[in-house]
């Protein structure tokens, strides 16, 4: 399933939880300050994180509003921390990652497909209590309720019974803030959502980033949340994607420096320090500005 493929500019921001929401919109901040806007793409293509932030991005929202939203959020974690309340990564049962991991990790059975995997991952979402389906989607409710799905924007999910990839955009007719809650919904964590009468996980199970669904675009500038636990396992999927994409268009991939990586923490599910997410997010953004400049901000390219 791609994009179409008469295409200049494409985006595409892969997934990471609350620590990638942050460190996205301070990353692309920081490139918005040094001239660099990313949300000019003729395409945005988000998943799980990525689907909330470019979903922002390509509606019009500034890169800078984004990041105080984030800066604004983790001054509120530092009051509550202060005063001896529970800040917002921790006002939640501690995500449990091990299950979703652990079918990540093992190696495919003879004769089993990558499908097959993505439906036992479905299984797991099914099969798991969570917080609640339309608590879920009121969270993304009250950041996109009033945004009319963008013509540029898809978001990636998963048929949490068949294991089918399905991308969403705005002629699949469905509300925006349920379409980027599927594509954040994480097997394990969070509920499957319902659309047209079926159930939809995060499509990040495919891919971090799915970047082969831009195949075809003329630039690429692709961002991978991509933490230090996860980097053997993710990284050959991001840069066999990247590789397909280069015989027919430039495409350059932006990952977490040491900074940024130093931050993070352990866990991309737990935005324990979110402004200092967002702040290095910010500062690898302008520093990446001159190198993302030559790509995107070139006319003739």
């Amino acid at each position: 399933m791609l994009l179409p493929t008469d295409v200049d500019r494409a985006l595409v921001l892969g997934g990471g939880g609350p620590v990638g929401i942050a460190w996205e919109a301070g990353l692309a901040a920081g490139l918005e300050a040094e001239g660099v806007d990313l949300w000019q793409a003729d395409r945005v293509l988000g998943t799980s994180a990525g689907a909330f932030v470019g979903a922002q991005l390509a509606s019009g929202r500034g890169a800078r509003s984004l990041y105080d939203a984030q800066i604004a959020l983790g001054e509120k974690d530092a009051a509550d921390r202060a005063s001896g309340q529970p800040i917002s990564a921790e006002r939640m049962p501690k995500p449990n990652l091990a299950p979703l991991i652990g079918l990540f990790m093992k190696p495919l059975a003879e004769g089993e497909t990558a499908e097959d995997r993505r439906r036992e991952m479905g299984a797991l979402a099914l099969s798991t209590e969570t917080i609640g389906e339309d608590a879920f989607i009121e969270g993304f409710g009250r950041s996109l309720s009033a945004t009319a799905w963008p013509e540029r924007f898809a978001c990636t999910a998963v048929d949490a019974e068949t294991g089918e990839f399905r991308l969403w955009d705005w002629e699949s007719g469905i509300p925006i803030e349920r379409g980027v809650a599927s594509s954040c919904s994480v097997p394990g964590i969070f509920p499957p959502i319902t659309i047209d009468g079926r159930r939809y996980v995060d499509g990040g199970i495919r891919s971090a980033t799915n970047i082969d669904v831009v195949k075809g675009a003329r630039r690429v500038v692709a961002v991978a949340v991509v933490g230090r636990l996860g980097r053997e396992m993710q990284m050959p999927r991001i840069e066999s994607e990247l590789s397909a994409l280069r015989p027919e268009g430039e495409a350059l991939l932006i990952t977490p420096d040491e900074a940024s990586q130093e931050v993070f923490g352990m866990n991309l599910m737990e935005a324990k320090d979110r402004a200092g997410i967002a702040r290095a997010g910010y500062a690898q953004g302008r520093a990446e500005a001159k190198r993302v400049a030559a790509l995107w901000n070139d006319t003739q390219a």
